[in-house]
C-alpha cells in the first residue's frame, strides 16, 4: 500500500478530502478521468474571460465556518446572482418578486401583488394538485406558471408539466420585496480568477493524475491505498448490480462573439419552451471590471440544453423520485458493507447538492475519519 488515501474525483469533494488528509500528514493520491481539476466547477480563461465549462456556478452559503473554509484558497468578489427570466419578448427579474410583478400586471404595492396571486390561485381552484402543473397552480397562479415556470421547467425535466409529479414543487419562492438576490443566504460571490485557482490551492503538495480512469485499472487502484474516497457514481462502483440510477444531463455550446456586451447579465433564462435551451451565460459579467481592459472587445456566451441521460453521458442531476431512491437505497445499503469505501459528493451520494454543502459534507466526512 503506497498511500493512505486514493481519492477519486478532483471535484469539489475530493479536493477539500485530499487538503484536509493531506494537512493531517497522511499520503494521497487523486486521479480523474477528465484532463483537468475541479470537476463540473472548471473554469478556464479564454479572451481574459473566466468561462464556466459546465454551467454557471456562484457560491453561496449562510455557513460561516464554509464561508471562511474556502476563504484561504481564494478572494471572493461580491458578485450577486439576479436572473433575468425572458418569455417571448417580456423580460422578468428573478426569483418572483415585486420588480417581476410589477412587469407582469403593473402593480407597485405588496398588498396589490399578493391580492393578484391570491385571486389567480382561487380562480385554479385547485385543492389536491395531481400533477406539476396543478401544483405550481395552486401555489403562484395561472400567470407566473405560464410565462416563467411551465416551458423552463418542460425543458429541464423532458417531460410535459402534467405528466411530472407534484412533489417536484413543493415551493415556489414569492417576495413581496423589490429584491432581485437570488439566494437568501448571507454570503455570496464568485472566487476571483475563476474556481480553478481556488482548487488548485486546494490540492498544493498533493499528487494528482488526470486523464485516469479508475475503471480502466480497478484492481491496480485498490492495491494502491489503504482506503478509498469515491466521488464517482455509486452505481457503477458496485457495477449496476441493483440496476442503473437515472439522471438529467445538460449539453452546452459556447462561442467567442466580437462583441463587448451580448445580454447585459450573467444569466438570461429562457422560459418559453419552443426555444430549446433554458438558459444563455454570458461569462464576463461574473467578474468586476472584466467588460474593459483586453476582455473588452470581446465576449464569451453559453447555451445550456437540458438532454435526457444514457449510460456514458454526463451525469447532472440525479432523479431522487420514488423508484430511485429505493434503489439508491440499497446501494447505500452495499456501501456499508465497504468500511474501506468512502462515498462521497453528487453522484456517490444521489443527491442534488449546492457546493457549500458539498464542502460541508466533506468537512464532515474527515472529521469522521480523521477527526
Amino acid at each position: 500500500m503506497k498511500y493512505d488515501y486514493l481519492i477519486i474525483g478532483a471535484g469539489l469533494f475530493g479536493s477539500v478530502f485530499a487538503r484536509e488528509a493531506h494537512q493531517r500528514g497522511k499520503s494521497v493520491l487523486v486521479i480523474d478521468r477528465r484532463p483537468h481539476i475541479a470537476g463540473n466547477i472548471y473554469t478556464e480563461n479564454v479572451e481574459g474571460i473566466q468561462v464556466h465549462r459546465y454551467g454557471a456556478h456562484i457560491f453561496h452559503t449562510s455557513n460561516k465556518n464554509v464561508w471562511d473554509y474556502v476563504q484561504q484558497f481564494a478572494e471572493f468578489n461580491r458578485y450577486t446572482n439576479a436572473p433575468v427570466a425572458r418569455y417571448r419578448d417580456e423580460l422578468y427579474n428573478m426569483p418572483f418578486n415585486m420588480n417581476t410583478f410589477h412587469q407582469m400586471w403593473g402593480v407597485v404595492t405588496p398588498q396589490e401583488a399578493k391580492a393578484k396571486i391570491e385571486e389567480q390561485i382561487r380562480e385554479a381552484g385547485i385543492k389536491e394538485p395531481q400533477n406539476l402543473e396543478e401544483q405550481a397552480l395552486s401555489l403562484v397562479g395561472r400567470d407566473i406558471y405560464e410565462k416563467l415556470v411551465k416551458g423552463y421547467t418542460e425543458k429541464q425535466w423532458g417531460r410535459r408539466a402534467t405528466q411530472l409529479p407534484a412533489f417536484i414543487i413543493r415551493r415556489l419562492p414569492v417576495r413581496l420585496t423589490y429584491d432581485n438576490n437570488y439566494f437568501n443566504d448571507k454570503y455570496q460571490g464568485i472566487p476571483v480568477g475563476g474556481y480553478t485557482k481556488m482548487v488548485e490551492a486546494m490540492l498544493e503538495g498533493v499528487e494528482v493524475r488526470l486523464n485516469t480512469d479508475f475503471f480502466d485499472d480497478r484492481k491496480s487502484f485498490e492495491q494502491m491505498a489503504e482506503k478509498i474516497v469515491f466521488t464517482g457514481n455509486i452505481d457503477r462502483y458496485f457495477n449496476f448490480c441493483e440496476g442503473a440510477l437515472e439522471y438529467r444531463s445538460l449539453r452546452f455550446e459556447t462561442e467567442t462573439l466580437g462583441m463587448e456586451n451580448y445580454q447585459g447579465n450573467a444569466v438570461v433564462n429562457y422560459t418559453e419552451y419552443e426555444i430549446p435551451y433554458t438558459r444563455i451565460i454570458e461569462h464576463k459579467h461574473f467578474e468586476f471590471g472584466c467588460q474593459g481592459g483586453p476582455a473588452s472587445a470581446k465576449t464569451v456566451i453559453t447555451r445550456e440544453y437540458p438532454a435526457g441521460w444514457k449510460m456514458g453521458d454526463e451525469p447532472y442531476y440525479p432523479i431522487n423520485d420514488e423508484k430511485n431512491n429505493e434503489l439508491y437505497a440499497r446501494y447505500a445499503h452495499l456501501a456499508e458493507g465497504c468500511p474501506n469505501v468512502i462515498f462521497g459528493g453528487r453522484l456517490g451520494k444521489y443527491r442534488y447538492y449546492d457546493m457549500h454543502q458539498v464542502i460541508e459534507e466533506a468537512l464532515a466526512c474527515v472529521r469522521a475519519e480523521l477527526g
